[in-house]
């Protein structure tokens, strides 16, 4: 069962294969949904500061009846935050509003603010700065594992230049149809797993009658054939839903996709329009 199995990122520390992406789900809606998730057996929950819902997120995880230490609890710094003392104030919030004593795995949101994310300004010297705090919560003990999210290359190749800890996980838009093999390939080298937000491609994918007829092949739904295959790419699916059949159904994974129709599916012609997601940064523009 795939919420019984972990990943060991490269500090050793053991993470789900399978988390709780909690975007869009309200700071009171949160609260429900962690224990709803943590009954049904996940053990990875998913927030961000710019989720607004770190203390919903926390009342759930303090009411789930399950031992703190047996949950993975990942938030992330917001993208606006880009020095050093910024960074260390907002990783103490994050403790304090989820009201933990540590955090299992905490990232940078994006390599640039949200509202800059298509510009050419690289913020390459807020993110080594924001990084140093990070490490020096992680060396505190305040962090168990650190990383990044919506990183290219180049954003990573930043870090590495100048850390002396690793990022140990990439957070990226990937599922069928937009699959950054590159950049995954690159992560893997450097020991950096990579998790796959959006792995239901934020909904697109259940229009899409190509896939729609490999999942019914599998006697599968859309959403577990996305889960599955990102799974079967070695990366970390984060699916995001408040109902617990949902939860439950994308938990329900236990079928291998076949090499040919993995290639299919990796190769499958990418979504342009992302609805109303589309509003968003990284949604609206191509990942490279």
């Amino acid at each position: 069962m795939i919420l019984k199995e972990n990943f060991t990122l490269v500090n050793g520390v053991e993470i789900p294969k399978l988390g709780l992406g909690t975007w869009f789900i309200s700071d009171n809606d949160a609260v429900q949904a962690v224990i709803d998730a943590v009954n049904l057996g996940y053990r990875h929950i998913d927030t961000a500061q710019a989720y607004q819902n770190e203390n919903g997120v926390g009342k759930g995880l303090k009411d789930c009846g399950v031992k703190r230490e047996e949950l993975f609890v990942t938030t992330k710094l917001a993208a606006e935050v880009k020095s050093y003392d910024e960074a260390v104030a907002s990783i103490d919030s994050s403790l304090k509003t989820l009201g933990l004593d540590y955090i299992d795995l905490m990232i940078i949101h994006s390599p640039k603010p949200w509202m800059e994310f298509h510009s050419d300004d690289s913020y390459f010297e807020g993110n080594r700065e924001t990084w140093r705090a990070l490490e020096e919560a992680y060396e505190a003990g305040k962090l168990r594992a650190i990383g990044v999210s919506n990183f290219e290359k180049a954003d990573i190749d930043n870090i590495l230049e100048s850390c002396t800890v690793k990022p140990m996980v990439n957070q990226i838009l990937a599922h069928i149809s937009n699959t950054p093999k590159e950049l995954i390939e690159y992560c893997k080298n450097n020991d950096i797993l990579v998790e796959a937000y959006s792995p239901i491609g934020h909904g697109e994918l259940m229009k899409n009658q190509e896939v729609k007829t490999i999942a019914d092949k599998y006697g599968v739904s859309v959403p577990q054939l996305g889960i599955r295959y990102c799974l079967q790419l070695n990366t970390l699916p984060l699916p995001k839903t408040a109902n617990p059949a949902h939860m439950k159904n994308n938990a329900e994974v236990d079928f291998v996709i076949s090499d040919d129709d993995m290639h299919v599916l990796l190769n499958m012609e990418q979504i342009e329009d992302y609805g109303e997601a589309s509003m968003f940064p990284v949604y609206g523009g191509k990942m490279k």
